[in-house]
Order: C-alpha cells, then structure tokens, then sequence
C-alpha cells in the first residue's frame, strides 16, 4: 500500500515517519522545495526528542522518500495548517481546499483521501465534498500530538477516524493501529471533527479558569499558586496552572472555530479565549509595575527569557512572547530584549543567542518559557530582579503572576 503525506511540518513529518516505520510505502510531500532538499539531506527540519532516529530508520528502510510533487498512491494523508481568521474567528480551510484539489488531480478511482488537519465541524461537509469530482473516499483522522512528546503520543494516543462510509473507516483504523497501541475509535465525519475541537476547547477554558484566578488573587495580593494547591487537595477538584498566555496551533487558535461558527452559543468558550489572550498585556502591565517598585526607568534594561510557546521544544507558533512583543509595539519604541536556546535564527528585534550576554544586558528578567536550561542555571539570577511567570523561580526577589 502506498500512501502520500502531504504537508512535512509539525504533524506531517512525524506521521510520515511512523507510517514508514510501520511498514508502509510512504511519499512525503511538501511544496516548499527547501524543507524537502533538506529532507532528501537526511537532516531533520525541527528538534523533537526521538524522531531523528525514527527519521533514520524510516528513511534508511527505503520505506519514505520526500519530493514536491503529489504521487498516485492508494491513501492521501492531507496535514497542512489551518489557521482561524482573525475578524471572524471562523476556520480558514484555505490549505486543506489547495491541498485536496491537487490531490484529486492525481489520484485514482476509489482512493482514499484522509484529513489529519484539525478543523471546524462541518468544514468538511462545506469545503472539501463540494470540489470532488471523482470517486474518492474522504476520512477525517485529527492529529493528536503535541511538540515535546510527539514520539511517544503517536505511538501510545488514541486516534478518531470519522468516515461517512463504515467500512472505508475500518479499512484507515486498521492502518492507524499499526501505529500505535491506543484505541482507534470510527465515528462520523462530523464528529470526528467536533471531538477534536471539544478536547483543546476543554483544555482552553480551563487554564482561562487559571488565568482569572491568576489576576483577582494578583489584584488583592494573594498567592494564586498555593491557593491552587490547597483547592486541589480536595477530590473533586484539578485546577490547571496559571501562565503568561496560550501559544502553539491548537489550544490557542481551535477554540475559535467554535466561536466563529456558533457566536451566540459560546459565550464561555469566546470569554474564556479573550481571558488567554489578555494574558500576555497583563505580563506587560505587572511588568511596568515591578519596574516602579524597583526604582527602574529604561526598558532597554528588560529582557524576555523564552520565545517558544512551551519548554525544551523549538516551535514558536502563536507563542506568548511573540503575543507580549506585539503588545508592547504600542508602548515602547524598540522591542524588549529576548533569548531562547531554542531558536538559533534571528526572529525578532534584539534577539540574543548567548545566555550570559543576554543576562549582562538586563537587570530585570521576565522568564516566560521553563526550559531545563533557566531552571538548571537560575544561579545566575541571583541578583536579578525575575518576573517569574512559570513559577518556577525561588530567589527572593522573584515576582509570580
């Protein structure tokens, strides 16, 4: 059987890669012509603990191959982005419309064309049924992985397959389960696409129910984190970590869809968005008011330590800096300075790829990222005023959310 992986980022690659180790003959395919040069290299396009020796396994067995051109194959896997537009909140199906045209232009009779992308329910229904043209089967598969533990979710995460067709849904279930050793469920189409919004929209409002927490105990004085702690030892109740703000490209962006597409019925969801999204000025404005308790002036004495939207990964999608940065435009004429072992090209304005330098440049330090690096050398801290909005600095002149 042979399949073609279309989109190499994030998800695509790693799914090309466990689809190659699994056994089957896999085509990944990508339009941007540098992340496949770099792949037919043998170089991997992104950190990611594991996937480099499953990428060799997988590209030395012969089983995948990479090239810019879509193939003929017996199944499709579609996992391109799909981002929200901003004034509507709706889905923007952009990239799975291009990407599924293309497909149908190569493909033959009773293929089977899988979208892993994560999307709206009944975008499928609206965007993909309309533009086929030929005998196809469609089946959705939303990805379930996240950057840090990719390796191990695609071996171990359960897996939804929705298909309008039953048996089309066995026949891609029983390739999945090759794949990992979790359940792989068959639904319908629409719910596959609901189930898969629904479990980042639950993650969303709960780390807003944090975040809230968060300013009414900063407001008053109160220590949000022992708060929580003492809220948790009772049965009943697991309340989530507050933080800085809500980045990558599905807790930060899926809620939305629901949002943009049922207004009138979200209005848990559509506040708890707006409180994650507040957080990043709410970073900015305690900031202002640690600088006035300790006497500083110069913002050009502020630094940021982290870029990526979580620790010890190199993805910055949608990150809570990035969010904190664009911010500020509106207040300070030059950018904050910024530094993340993570990121070695330059990104942003006054980016340092030295911790050291970095931390010569700066009296005060808002640590939006915990990487192992800041929590293995917080020694370097010691007479820096942190703005510690991890919780995980105990200096005594560390500030919490």
């Amino acid at each position: 059987m042979k399949i073609n992986v279309v989109g190499l980022g994030y998800i695509g690659l790693p799914t090309a890669i466990t689809m190659a180790n699994a056994g089957f003959d896999v085509m990944g395919t990508d339009y941007n012509k540098q992340i496949v040069d770099t792949l037919n290299q043998k170089k991997i396009t992104f950190k990611e603990d594991g996937l480099e020796d499953l990428f060799f396994k997988a590209v030395d067995s012969g089983n995948l191959k990479f090239t810019t051109e879509y193939i003929d194959a017996d199944i499709y896997i579609v996992s391109v982005p799909t981002p929200y537009d901003s004034f509507s909140k709706k889905v923007d199906a952009t990239y799975v419309i291009k990407a599924t045209q293309t497909v149908l232009d190569v493909c033959k009779e009773g293929s089977i064309v899988v979208i892993e992308s994560t999307v709206s329910p009944g975008t499928i229904d609206r965007f993909i049924k309309p533009i086929i043209n030929k005998n196809i089967h469609l089946v959705h598969a939303p990805e379930r992985i996240i950057p840090g533990n990719m390796v191990y979710e695609l071996q171990h995460n359960a897996r939804t397959i929705g298909a309008d067709d039953k048996a089309i849904g066995e026949k891609v279930a029983d390739i999945y389960r090759q794949t990992t050793d979790g359940d792989v469920v068959v639904t319908d189409i629409r719910s596959a696409e609901m189930t898969k919004v629904v479990e980042n929209t639950f993650r969303a409002v709960n780390i807003a129910f944090a975040n809230e927490l968060a300013k009414i105990c900063s407001h008053d004085g109160m220590d949000v984190y022992e708060i929580i702690r003492i809220c948790n030892m009772h049965p009943r109740v697991n309340i989530l970590t507050p933080g800085p703000g809500v980045g990558g490209h599905c807790i930060s962006v899926d809620p939305w869809f629901l949002v943009g597409d049922y207004p009138e019925l979200t209005k848990v969801i559509g506040n708890s968005m707006y409180v994650n999204a507040s957080m990043p000025s709410f970073v900015l404005k305690r900031t202002s008011e640690i600088m006035k308790e300790n006497g500083l002036t110069d913002y050009k004495r502020v630094g940021i330590y982290g870029l990526t939207y979580k620790e010890n990964v190199d993805d910055y999608r949608e990150s809570p800096t990035l969010q904190l940065l664009e911010a500020q435009k509106e207040h300070l004429a030059e950018p904050l300075k910024v530094y993340d072992p993570f990121i070695e090209d330059d990104i942003v304005e006054n980016q340092y790829h030295d911790l050291q330098k970095f931390l010569d440049d700066v009296d005060l330090v808002i640590v939006m990222v915990k990487h192992d690096e800041i929590k293995a050398n917080m020694n370097l801290l010691e007479n820096k005023i942190v703005f510690d909005t991890q919780n995980i600095c105990d200096l005594p002149k560390a500030y919490k959310l």
